[in-house]
């Protein structure tokens, strides 16, 4: 069986090359260096050991991604043709080398046997050079992947392969919106390479203002500090929620329960959504985050009864956007928006076991009357029991307004169970004329009332204006006020 031995250069200064990669270098067998851009290369040329190198590659393939399946291909064919060959890396085989990586997955199949010669990593000069202790938390990102890999504000940061300015600016851009411009930073060049090391702190907005950049480039991001913080993730919420409702937290979080909580969730919610009608973004972010707070706190208190935590609602979430998407992670085409929502409707009935129908119906929470009202019809309409066309619901609310009439005469002040059926009646048409204008009926009347308020305001300012007060004037008055508003 052919075989490749894979070596590890370590972080750059000579005195960090093992024992068994010195060994490797000079076991006659062919040298293949993924790159000639580390300072150990100096020590192969100063004793003659022979070597080539991929550095080409990076120049002819468009990607990364690229760069590393050629070298892993062409690694193969080699050790098919030499039987043996070694792979030297810089620092350790198993960090951040991603053909490594591939290598590994593809071995059994490709039927090459892997030998891994470990080398220090970059990791240990730069926990060196910044004093940083691993235990205290540390999380090592890539720095060409990094919106995918994610910072972590409760522990120490180090990005790795920032091989250029590009690289630092997006890695700005990323960190900015997180920690803030001003948060200070280290870049460190070529850690533990005596002489040559440069540990510089600098705020995030300088980074790719430095102009040393090189492929020995790592950046390093402290924790923040928890005492003096301007900035919290959601972890940092989970914390504070645990110590209000923990010993010695607040009376009042400590005796709530998800009965008692009830009405604040509605609560807020509609202020995200008064928050959204109002374009006022600002207001979104503070709102957002007291609903945030509501899932945490039924969380919390699910948690303590031994029921469930947030781990089992955001995978539960998660599951089931997965689920309800395979279009886009199962890649089942889908090529309408309207789709998705049908797809979705049929995966999540699947999933609740609703087998006919009417359970369909039965399924719509108890939403406020007009939303529920919207979904109820829409259901019903998704199976075809719906009007041709929106003048069909208009005839309807034109007979179901008689129908409110005829009952109000009939009644004449006695019992009013007949009204208040033929009224429900009414509005109930009024809500599919709005769904097939492509109109939310919850947003609707919201806008309406609060149009409502704004002309009433307008209309006191004016009776002020006038020395009169509302509730003094006719109606008459107000009605003549009102008109004189409302066509301004």
């Amino acid at each position: 069986m052919s075989k490749i031995y894979i070596i590890g250069l370590g972080p750059g200064d000579i005195n960090c090359l093992t024992l068994g990669a010195l060994e490797r270098l000079n076991s006659g067998y062919k040298n293949i260096l993924r790159t000639e851009k580390h300072p150990t290369v100096s020590y192969l040329k100063e004793k003659n050991i022979p070597y080539v190198s991929y550095d080409f590659v990076y120049e002819e393939k468009e990607n990364f991604e690229q760069v590393y399946n050629y070298i892993v291909e062409d690694l193969i064919e080699k050790a098919y043709k030499y039987k043996v060959v070694n792979y030297f890396v810089p620092g350790n085989p198993l960090v951040a080398e991603k053909a490594v990586e591939i290598l590994l997955d593809c071995r059994e199949k490709k039927n090459i046997e892997l030998e891994i010669i470990t080398g220090m990593s970059f990791i240990d000069p730069m926990l060196v050079a910044v004093n940083h202790d691993p235990i205290n938390g540390l999380k090592i990102l890539d720095g060409l992947k990094i919106e995918e890999q994610k910072v972590d504000i409760n522990t120490a940061n180090i990005i790795t392969q920032v091989f250029n300015k590009n690289i630092a600016s997006s890695i700005k851009l990323y960190i900015s919106e997180i920690y803030g411009d001003e948060y200070e930073v280290y870049i460190i060049n070529n850690a533990g390479i005596i002489g040559k090391e440069k540990v510089i702190k600098m705020p995030i907005y300088e980074l790719d203002r430095y102009d040393q950049i090189t492929d020995l480039t790592s950046i390093y991001i402290p924790k923040v500090d928890k005492i003096n913080t301007k900035i919290y993730d959601i972890n940092n919420l989970l914390d504070i929620m645990d110590i209000l409702r923990g010993e010695g937290g607040c009376p009042w979080d400590i005796e709530q329960s998800h009965s008692s909580l009830r009405e604040y969730v509605i609560e807020e919610a509609y202020e995200v959504l008064d928050a959204i009608d109002n374009g006022d973004i600002d207001n979104l972010e503070e709102e957002l985050g007291d609903l945030l707070l509501q899932v945490v706190f039924h969380s919390q208190i699910a948690s303590e009864a031994g029921y469930f935590n947030i781990i089992d609602v955001t995978t539960n979430v998660c599951d089931k956007l997965i689920l309800r998407h395979p279009h886009v992670f199962k890649q089942k085409k889908v090529e309408k928006s309207n789709e998705v929502v049908y797809n979705w409707d049929e995966i999540k009935f699947k999933d609740r076991k609703i087998e006919n129908y009417t359970g369909r119906l039965k399924d719509i929470p108890k939403l406020p009357s007009l939303m529920r009202s919207y979904k109820v019809q829409k259901r019903a309409a998704d199976i075809g029991f719906d009007w041709d066309d929106i003048y069909g619901t208009i005839d309807k609310v034109k007979e179901e307004y008689f129908e409110v009439i005829e009952a109000l005469n009939l009644c004449k002040g006695g019992d009013m169970e007949k009204v208040e059926e033929e009224i429900g009646d009414l509005l109930f048409s009024v809500v599919n004329m709005c769904r097939f204008s492509k109109v939310n009926p919850e947003i609707a009347l919201n806008k309406a009332i609060n149009k409502f308020i704004k002309r009433f305001e307008k209309m006191e300012i004016k009776s002020n204006e006038l020395g009169k007060d509302l509730k003094s004037m006719t109606l008459d008055e107000m009605d003549a006020l009102w008109d004189e508003i409302k066509n301004t």
